[in-house]
């Protein structure tokens, strides 16, 4: 209760910032299959958006099974696309209605699980640089390290993706000059989620924004593997997170600030509320809105 009055008197207020300074930003989340909840999560994806006061969002729920003929979401009404959706191939019109909305300037989303899917897509893996399972492997592209200081390409053999245990884990930011992360602490922590590791795919026209470890302790590489990082494709713009796996790893007051963020940017390439709020996390202190 306390987490939806937060928000609803955050919303109030950006909502007449909003009104003040630009327009609302049109969103579709996209789910409706998944081997995560989407169930729970897609409603605090899109409460968390509105929230702001920026976006209006809508969603299109995909049917389940094998048969997706039917699905074809409008996407050119939108300012941006948000992807929480994991699982059969989309009917050929819709993906390429996807293709095209993104080189021409479309805003995308892709938000934890929704980097598995569609493993033999290939535009699809190039519009989001990194994805995991569905039998990736060095064929789809390099693993993606910031290792001394750098973003490195790692084209060593072996399956793509990989988690260990859930547990809390700090994010490290890389580019403190980009829209997204401007005016972050350089470190703070994530709540309890699965840390994404090993995934590879092209990485192409990709930015790394921020890492975290993926300790060995907790089962993970050992490797500083990207957690907030974008991708130009075309004209378009995607933003891209491997967090999220739960309602709680969502309520994470630093993923609510960075999806924010990070569609507004996919969105329009700006970032136009830039005060963080009093609650972000730090470094060794997680913050939660419940």
């Amino acid at each position: 209760m306390c987490y939806k009055i937060a928000l609803t008197l955050t919303g109030l207020w950006l909502t007449l910032a909003s009104s003040l300074h630009g327009e609302t930003l049109k969103v579709l989340i996209v789910d409706g299959q998944n081997n995560h909840d989407w169930k729970a999560t897609t409603p605090l994806l899109k409460e968390e958006l509105e929230s702001s006061g920026m976006f209006q969002v809508d969603v299109a729920t995909a049917p389940p099974g094998a048969d997706t003929s039917g699905f074809r979401p409008n996407f050119t009404a939108y300012r941006a696309v948000l992807s929480n959706y994991n699982g059969a191939d989309w009917p050929r019109e819709t993906q390429q209605a996807l293709i095209e909305y993104v080189k021409s300037g479309g805003g995308l989303v892709i938000v934890h699980a929704a980097n598995n899917s569609f493993p033999t897509w290939k535009e699809y893996n190039e519009m989001i640089g990194l994805g995991g399972w569905g039998g990736r492997n060095e064929a789809s592209g390099p693993y993606i390290r910031y290792r001394n200081g750098k973003i490195v390409r790692d084209t060593s053999a072996g399956a793509g993706g990989h988690h260990g245990a859930q547990h809390p884990f700090q994010i490290v930011i890389r580019n403190a000059a980009h829209p997204i992360t401007a005016g972050m602490p350089m470190a703070w922590l994530h709540e309890t989620d699965e840390l994404y590791d090993q995934l590879r795919g092209p990485a192409q026209n990709m930015t790394v924004l921020a890492t975290a470890y993926a300790d060995p302790q907790q089962g993970g590489s050992g490797e500083h593997e990207p957690m907030i990082f974008t991708i130009d494709y075309g004209q378009g713009r995607v933003f891209h997170t491997p967090m999220g796996h739960s309602p709680k790893a969502i309520q994470c007051v630093g993923f609510v600030v960075t999806l924010q963020r990070g569609t507004e940017w996919a969105a329009t390439g700006k970032v136009t509320n830039t005060k963080l709020p009093d609650d972000f996390p730090a470094a060794d202190r997680v913050s939660l809105r419940k």
